[in-house]
Order: structure tokens, then sequence, then C-alpha cells
């Protein structure tokens, strides 16, 4: 009797071995690929059909979209943390249709999350040397669509803007999470 619990253990405790050694492979190949070659920044690769959600989250429509100039995905950190950015050229925006949509801020009239917002935007000019430095703009001719921001009690760690730059029927997206 003593003996055939000690191989019916011996077995069980074989097989669970097993187990824990196959889960322990699976997680630490998923974290060598998801941290090297499974995640990768790709630079100016997006094309009009990727960056279409865009335009249309914000209610301009995608049918505007003449190309796009620049683009950058980073890699995902393993909490998640990312920046994504898209200079996309346009066919046509008037300051009146963003005036009278719901959601637009002129620049140089935001309320204090979003402003805090576009400052957390505006400090990855070393990653994105082409986005438009927030404060060399005219900032009663830009306008920005807060898709979506998240704070760590009242200060942003991440977001997503729209910008539009009318005059130069240039629309501008940033996705960050820090």
């Amino acid at each position: 009797m003593k003996n055939k619990i000690y191989r019916i253990g011996k077995n069980a405790l074989a097989i669970w071995g097993g187990i824990s050694l196959i889960g322990i492979i699976l997680i630490l190949g998923y974290l060598a690929y998801s941290t090297s070659i499974g995640n990768k920044t790709v630079e100016n690769k997006a094309t009009k059909s990727d960056v279409r959600f865009v335009l249309n989250w914000c209610g301009l429509g995608d049918q505007r979209i003449e190309k796009v100039l620049n683009s950058y995905e980073s890699g995902r950190s393993f909490t998640g943390d990312y920046l994504d950015a898209y200079a996309i050229e346009i066919s046509n925006v008037t300051e009146l249709e963003l005036k009278n949509n719901k959601g637009w801020h002129r620049l140089d009239s935001l309320p204090k999350v979003l402003s805090d917002a576009v400052e957390l935007a505006n400090g990855w000019q070393y990653q994105i040397p082409w986005f438009p430095k927030m404060d060399e703009l005219n900032p009663e001719s830009v306008y920005v669509y807060p898709w979506s921001i998240y704070c760590n009690g009242i200060d942003p760690t991440g977001t997503e803007l729209i910008f539009v730059i009318p005059k130069d029927k240039m629309v501008y997206y940033l996705g960050t999470k820090m």
C-alpha cells in the first residue's frame, strides 16, 4: 500500500514538473519574442488604410486623406507603454467646420487637463522630430481633438490627441502611454 501511494505521488509530481517546465518555456519564449524580434519600432510604413481611424474618430471622415507623410509606431513595452504618431495630408478642412463640430478645441483655449495632455504630447520631439512643436505654432489656428486622456490623479500619463492645422491641410495624431 505504501509503495503504491509512493509510486502515484512520484508520477503525479513528475507530471506536474513536466507541465511546469512547459509553462516556463512558453512564458520565457513569449518574453524573449516580445522584447526582441516581435516588438520593433516601425517608421514611415503607415498607409492611408492604417491611419483611417484618426479622421474617423474625430468625425472628419477618411475620404479626406491625401497621403501619409510621416509615421512612427514604437514597439510595445511589457507594461503596454507606446508612442504612435502620424502626419497626414488631407484634401480640405476649414476652421468654421472645426468650430462647429463638438469636441474640437483651439490650442489657445484648452481646459486644464487637455492643456496638460498637449504638453505631454509636446515632449516627444527627440523621438519624432517631424511632429510640430506646439510652442512654435500659432495657437489660434491649431485645433485639437482629445480622443482619450489617461490620468494618474489629474496628471496625464497617456493620451490620444488629434491636431489639425487647417491652413496647411494637415492632421497630426499622437497616441502615447507612459
